[in-house]
């Protein structure tokens, strides 16, 4: 199955994030097949004397093109704020990756009615304007979603997009309507197709179902 990802030419983009230390690894599985290779993180500062940090520069090194910033496992379990994940997106650019920044609400925001509000505020914070004119992408990833096997309305999904979006040219111009803005949250095989359909919804950020080959190309073959 996972042989199918690699020889399999498809109509869609790819890209693989695995954790810091399989990158050498995976740059050579991928070899000259049409999938990038992305990171989890990077540090905000630049290469030196930060014992344990992996600088956006020491991806791009390793072979990665992009890097997922501001996950909703970061902005939890480290208690990365808006603001960092925004440094980060600079540190990013400027070795050359795309940013994939992540937004998104917890289950009391959605409870209280201000999903939207949470994730405007969060796109405003995290993206900064050094990225006008940049490759990068924003990823909603619902967190009470995440893993749960919930996954929002399509209706909620289209609603939150849709913000996102305003947001997006609220901060950047005619260049906000450029960035694909991605859904990640419980999405699987049974529930990719309809997701992706949807006008606002320009593809995945893919979590648990990515590490089983056979789900992971069902939703690869949905989009």
């Amino acid at each position: 199955m996972a042989d199918d990802l690699l020889a399999r030419p498809r109509p869609v983009r790819l890209g693989l994030c695995p954790p810091f230390t399989l990158l050498a690894a995976a740059k050579e599985i991928i070899g000259a097949a049409p999938i990038r290779l992305g990171a989890q993180d990077c540090a905000a500062e630049p290469c030196g004397a930060r014992t344990g940090d992996i600088a956006a520069e020491m991806l791009a090194d390793a072979g990665a093109a992009m890097v997922i910033l501001g996950h909703s496992e970061r902005r939890a379990f480290h208690g990365e704020t808006s603001a960092q994940v925004a440094a980060k997106a600079e540190a990013a650019i400027m070795a050359g990756l795309e940013p994939i920044l992540c937004v998104g609400e917890t289950l009391k925001e959605r409870e209280a009615g201000a999903a939207v509000e949470v994730v405007t505020r969060q796109v405003e914070a995290s993206a900064p304007l050094a990225l006008s004119g940049r490759s990068f992408a924003i990823a909603y990833e619902p967190v009470w979603a995440i893993g749960s096997g919930l996954t929002p309305t399509l209706v909620e999904i289209g609603e939150v997009h849709a913000a996102i979006r305003r947001a997006l040219r609220a901060r950047f111009g005619d260049s906000g309507e450029g960035p694909p803005i991605l859904y990640g949250g419980s999405v699987k095989p049974g529930n990719a197709a309809e997701i992706l359909a949807l006008e606002a919804v320009g593809g995945a950020l893919v979590g648990g179902a990515s590490l089983r080959a056979r789900d992971f190309l069902g939703i690869v073959d949905a989009a």
